[in-house]
């Protein structure tokens, strides 16, 4: 195979793992708040590993500081900036937080869930859920549209919420497309796996918190494990060959994209992982977890390239 389509492969294969992540939904399984946010938190440590280990000590091998830490910068803000404009809503299991634009309504038109998937056996998460869902069902209520209208805005809801989960998606997933294309177009096919192998495993819990408000609006548990699965296929396959694509032009550009997509990646940790992984009191945890993915990739990174 070329190049480019062992690289297409290996981006497939790391998105599509986001299914898994919809499996203890697919059978209404629960899984403790402490084993959610222990797995945050490793995601976290091997993506910021791999951030600095396997894009930026790259970029700096083979161009200078500035080139990479403008990269850095530029990617970082990049994605701060799209999680600004681009309307979008991050699923946080018993609701949808609006961000970008996207407003309270957005979030209230998804049901919230009966009880939640994600729950301590003595935290009550199960009452307070059901407190929640209430309160959502009495809020929907008083908006009702009229018996003529309804049609129509379901259609208009449903668009909406498709183009608002997407939205979240794309920025999650897009950065971890592009380190891998970088990686491959530079000729890193090591680092490449290794990043590949890390953005897989962080994007179970990704897949996971993605289905599980999808799974309480009533669809089925088919359709949901579909879309959690293309939620990271599809960006990040996009974001991969763009980042092939943009190093081709030039090998002189890899200093520039490798500090980009590390930016971007380190962007998402502490503006989307680190913070879903400290609320709800197991932040120990999360952080024990997260120096193990470090040390983990670490070691890894040290085996491969000897």
């Amino acid at each position: 195979m070329t190049t480019f389509t062992t690289m297409l492969a290996v981006t497939s294969a790391a998105g599509l793992v986001t299914a898994l992540g919809a499996v203890p939904v697919f059978f209404r399984a629960r899984v403790t708040h402490r084993t959610y946010d222990a797995a945050l938190g490793l995601a976290a440590g091997l993506m910021i590993a791999a951030s600095v280990f396997g894009l930026v000590i790259p970029g700096l091998e083979s161009g200078s500081l500035t080139a990479v830490m403008s990269g850095l910068f530029v990617g970082g803000f990049a994605l701060l900036g799209g999680n600004y404009l681009i309307p979008h809503l991050h699923a946080q299991y018993r609701e949808w937080i609006p961000e970008g634009g996207a407003t309270g309504a957005d979030a209230v038109a998804m049901e919230f869930p009966a009880a939640d998937p994600v729950a301590d056996a003595t935290d009550g998460a199960a009452a307070s859920a059901a407190e929640t869902t209430e309160g959502a069902e009495g809020t929907a209520a008083d908006g009702e549209a009229t018996e003529s209208e309804t049609a129509d805005a379901e259609r208009e809801s449903t668009l909406r919420k498709a183009l608002l989960i997407g939205g979240a998606i794309t920025l999650h997933n897009a950065p971890e497309g592009l380190a891998i294309g970088v990686a491959f177009a530079s000729g890193l096919d090591e680092v490449a796996l290794v990043l590949a192998i890390v953005i897989g495993l962080q994007n179970v819990p990704d897949g996971f918190a993605f289905a599980v408000p999808m799974a309480e609006t009533g669809m089925s548990s088919a359709r949901v494990l579909w879309y959690t699965a293309l939620s990271g296929f599809v960006p990040q396959v996009v974001a991969s060959a763009f980042g092939f694509w943009l190093v081709g032009l030039s090998t002189g550009l890899f200093p520039v994209a490798s500090g980009f997509a590390a930016g971007a990646m380190l962007a998402v940790v502490f503006r989307e992982l680190i913070p879903s992984s400290h609320g709800h009191s197991h932040a120990d945890a999360a952080t024990a977890a997260f120096l193990v993915g470090f040390v983990l990739l670490v070691v890894v990174d040290a085996v491969v390239t000897v």
